[in-house]
């Protein structure tokens, strides 16, 4: 969890404050906002901005008046104007920030879709929203049951309870019209409350849910994005990158919001590269570009015919031969421009951990040497035992050299063979 005094349990749960994302730092919470103007005090004379933002569950934020003038601080819980009823949420911001985000919103803030704050949420507000809210999950269930029963093509992603638990917010995404009136009806029967359906995007669903992405880090819609940009294919053909929808998509389906932060950047960079479609003319021949590289500067061209070999050459070079092109003016070859480039293959590598090795705390291995040494040892050992046993043992006496003297069975047998051999030959 984020903030110090919620770590997780075994089933996922908060362990500290127990909130589930609602506990009173708002460290825990999604789309939180610091608020960089806390330490500023206003000059004489001027009045406070009166709205502030308001977060609802999963990220969903509103503006609301502070017609009570209540002295509120994020993290405060408080009970809002809704219809019917009321809803219950957090503070999020408040004060001339919530002027810049008005603003920049295009919301108004004396217009009727900013409703008014009625109260602080007292601990029966509290009780009721936590009850409301601990019946989601099995409502969610349960839901879907009966949307795979009527053979929907639709998903129920979400269900939000309103603070005072009147009624029941599901979301759900499809990528047709549903027809989902007769599911209005069993959702009421079944659950006894006000149903309201609300179809969102595949975005904002992975924004709701939340997630882990490729990049090891909780999803960006569902931490800190509040605005959903498009994202084309060209955002990763100016970055170089891979058309595969499977390393280019997110857990949405769509590509990366993460294709758009570097945009610019690449863009700007490539303000300064040749059109990669214009051919060099030299006097050796038509050269092509192959590739290019915008964090070094350099491309790659090669002549029609070796296209093998590539010659590599700096931008500004390139946007030198291009002009003499221009003037009609052929360069004698790319080589003399290629020739400049010297690459430095040598890589230092520097300790900055200050760790000398990974395997320092482990215990040495003794050498090898050692053991062979004692295996030598242990074998004359046991070879002079040997001797001293065979020394102790009793002569057997002359019935060794007897039968020393006997002559080998199977010499006898090759003798025998040799000598019919020879008599064959000497009959023939």
């Amino acid at each position: 969890m984020g903030c110090n005094s919620c770590s997780s349990a075994k089933d996922g749960q908060p362990k500290g404050c127990k909130n589930n994302g609602t506990c009173g730092t708002d460290g825990c919470n999604k789309l939180t906002v610091f608020d960089w103007l806390s330490n500023m005090s206003l000059p004489s004379g001027s009045v406070p901005f009166s709205c502030v933002e308001i977060r609802f569950k999963n990220g969903r934020k509103n503006f609301f008046k502070n017609t009570e003038n209540l002295s509120l601080n994020i993290g405060d819980i408080v009970a809002t104007e809704s219809s019917p009823g009321h809803d219950v949420g957090i503070v999020t911001l408040t004060g001339e920030l919530v002027r810049i985000q008005m603003k920049k919103k295009k919301v108004e803030p004396n217009s009727e879709e900013v409703k008014k704050i009625y109260r602080k949420a007292s601990q029966k507000d509290i009780d009721i929203w936590q009850k409301a809210r601990n019946r989601e999950e099995s409502m969610k269930v349960r839901a879907r049951e009966i949307a795979i029963r009527l053979e929907l093509q639709m998903k129920i992603s979400d269900i939000e309870f309103q603070g005072d638990g009147s009624k029941a917010t599901f979301y759900y995404t499809a990528e047709e019209r549903v027809d989902f009136r007769q599911l209005i009806k069993e959702f009421a029967h079944e659950f006894t409350t006000r149903i309201e359906m609300r179809q969102v995007g595949f975005r904002q669903e992975a924004a709701r849910l939340g997630g882990v992405g490729s990049c090891g880090r909780e999803l960006c819609c569902s931490t800190w994005l509040t605005d959903f940009r498009s994202v084309n294919t060209s955002a990763a053909r100016y970055q170089q990158l891979s058309l595969n929808p499977q390393k280019l998509a997110g857990q949405c389906g769509k590509l990366k919001c993460c294709l758009n932060y570097e945009l610019d950047a690449y863009i700007d960079a490539l303000n300064s590269f040749p059109k990669t479609d214009v051919k060099l003319r030299t006097e050796k021949g038509t050269a092509v570009c192959q590739k290019i590289d915008i964090f070094k500067g350099v491309l790659w061209y090669a002549y029609e015919g070796e296209w093998m070999n590539w010659h590599k050459i700096a931008a500004e070079d390139v946007n030198e031969i291009i002009a003499s092109n221009t003037s009609n003016e052929k360069v004698a070859s790319l080589e003399e421009y290629a020739s400049e480039l010297i690459e430095d293959t040598k890589t230092d590598f520097e300790n900055v951990v200050g760790q000398d090795s990974l395997t320092r705390f482990d215990q040495p291995k003794r050498p090898k040497r050692r053991r062979n040494r004692n295996k030598k040892k242990a074998g004359n050992r046991g070879a002079s035992e040997k001797q001293a046993v065979s020394s102790n043992r009793p002569k057997r006496g002359n019935s060794e050299n007897k039968n020393s003297n006997k002559p080998n069975k199977s010499s006898n047998q090759r003798n025998k063979k040799r000598k019919s051999r020879n008599r064959n030959n000497d009959k023939t």
